[in-house]
């Protein structure tokens, strides 16, 4: 993968593209840190159906929670007057 400073990124955008598309990830940079990777589109629709794909269900996360295994306790409060 390339580093790109965010300067260079944006005077050569044209060769950050055209190697993404080619298939090779660009990584740029904003003052030293990694800030975005510019992937091609058939990379990037691979990805999130992969992500899709080993995301857990509604069921899988409410069996994951803790269980805790202590009973919780109500609280003592009265109930308020209600007339009908």
């Amino acid at each position: 993968m390339t580093d790109w400073p965010l300067y260079d990124a944006k005077n050569r955008f044209s060769a950050v593209v055209d190697a993404a598309v080619a298939g090779e990830p660009q990584r740029v940079t904003r003052r030293g840190k990694p800030a975005v990777v510019v992937v091609a589109v058939g990379e990037y629709e691979r990805l999130c159906r992969l992500e899709k794909a080993t995301a857990p269900g509604f069921a899988e996360l409410l069996l994951s929670m803790p269980d805790g295994g202590d009973t919780l306790e109500r609280p003592r409060v009265r109930p308020r007057h209600v007339e009908f």
